[in-house]
């Protein structure tokens, strides 16, 4: 199984209590340790600009200059975003961010895409908040846009969203083939589609009924448009809350639940909750447990959020020793 570890940003509330000055430092020691160690193949980020589950004046870093800074500041983890909102940038410009981000990280960027849903950010940003038609008409005219421009450094579509005509991007990423393709989402009749048709990866809601379902359903796309099923690795996402022992699990709950109250103090309970009830919660044998039901299903690329990463690194570190040796064999 393969391992990528997200980086606290702020938009889960998770640099709540450091300074703003040492944010940066602390999310790129974060990286440092993934890029010095051998379990990370990757490192992600979000792409938000307002707090989640609500707004608030607390940090959310941007994902585009974070994917630069990580770029020039690591030399082996993979950089890469979960995901990328289509809307967000024109994606002729998406591309072109994205090859220059390549070029300066040796062949290192995964691109994460899909289809947006965060609406108050949208609205606030001037975006407006299309449809989800729409907002699927756009990754879709997106994708093609991208995956043209990294293939042959140039791009042209007169599209229903999207209008580029012979968009330059050169140079071309350094990766043959352009960069690697992760359309993010469940939606069954669209974006497994586009999965199907364009993606190498996919990312799938992560308890065991919902992966296998999703699972069955790309299939069928792949069959339909003659694609191999097996050449799209598929993931999933999951918040690890990892204790030596279950009272060290219910501590670790119990201080995400303190973190959450400094902002949101209505919410907190019901967000720890949340956490509780996770996938992968529990201790290192409980994990590796569940990480084999899930591989047997196909799941053979995790990719972990830690909530108290950015302040306490014992719960990465238990992952670390006990956790992914047992599933890298």
């Amino acid at each position: 199984m393969r391992f990528g570890l997200f980086l606290p940003q702020g938009w889960r509330l998770d640099l709540v209590g450091i300074d703003p000055a040492d944010q940066w430092s602390t999310m790129h020691g974060l990286a440092q340790h993934a890029d010095d160690g051998d379990v990370w193949e990757s490192v992600w980020v979000y792409d938000h600009f307002h707090t989640v589950p609500e707004p608030t004046e607390e940090a959310t870093h941007e994902a585009w200059t974070l994917m630069a800074a990580l770029a020039s500041s690591t030399s082996r983890v993979r950089l890469g975003q979960m995901c990328t909102c289509m809307g967000y940038r024109n994606p002729a410009y998406l591309a072109k961010v994205a090859a220059t981000v390549d070029l300066i990280s040796g062949g290192r960027v995964e691109m994460g895409i899909g289809a947006g849903w965060y609406e108050h950010e949208w609205n606030a940003y001037g975006y407006g908040f299309p449809a989800v038609g729409d907002r699927l008409g756009m990754l879709d005219e997106g994708v093609q846009i991208m995956e043209q421009a990294w293939r042959t450094g140039y791009a042209t579509l007169d599209g229903r969203y999207y209008q580029v005509d012979g968009a330059r991007v050169f140079p071309r990423p350094l990766q043959e083939g352009g960069i690697p393709m992760w359309i993010a989402g469940g939606g069954e009749k669209r974006t497994l589609k586009y999965v199907a048709r364009s993606g190498r990866y996919a990312n799938l809601g992560g308890d065991p009924e919902t992966f296998a379902h999703k699972s069955e359903v790309l299939r069928g796309h792949c069959e339909n448009l003659g694609r191999d099923f097996d050449s799209i690795t598929r993931s999933a996402n999951y918040n690890v809350v990892i204790g030596a022992t279950q009272d060290e699990v219910d501590e670790r709950i119990a201080w995400i639940e303190e973190q959450y109250a400094r902002t949101l103090p209505d919410k907190a309970p019901q967000i720890a909750e949340e956490f509780r009830n996770g996938p992968l919660v529990g201790t290192p044998d409980q994990i590796v447990a569940k990480l084999r039901e899930l591989e047997e299903l196909g799941m053979t690329y995790a990719i972990c959020y830690f909530s108290e990463a950015a302040h306490d690194r014992s719960g990465i570190e238990l992952f670390e020793r006990e956790v992914a040796p047992a599933l890298r064999g």
